[in-house]
């Protein structure tokens, strides 16, 4: 018995829906970028120990995202002129 997984059959977005999960991925970056470099003004261990977790959140799900947008083909826009 084979299991199929869907996954790799590849599916289709829509650009725009690319483009939105494009624009989340720069948002998380730039967010663990930020965060990151906030670190060095916290005191407290405990917060910090946080502040680590929340930035390898943000870069684990940027990264997530980015293999879906791999995995995934766009759609071609419909035609303008009816065939």
């Amino acid at each position: 018995m084979t299991v199929h997984c869907a996954a790799q059959d590849g599916f289709e977005i829509s650009p725009r829906f690319r483009q939105s999960v494009e624009e989340r991925i720069v948002r998380l970056e730039r967010d663990a970028a930020t965060d990151e470099a906030q670190m060095d003004h916290l005191d407290d261990i405990d917060h910090i120990r946080r502040h680590m977790r929340l930035v390898a959140a943000q870069r684990s799900e940027a990264l997530r995202m980015r293999i879906f947008l791999d995995r995934a083909r766009t759609r071609l826009p419909r035609p303008l002129i009816e065939l």
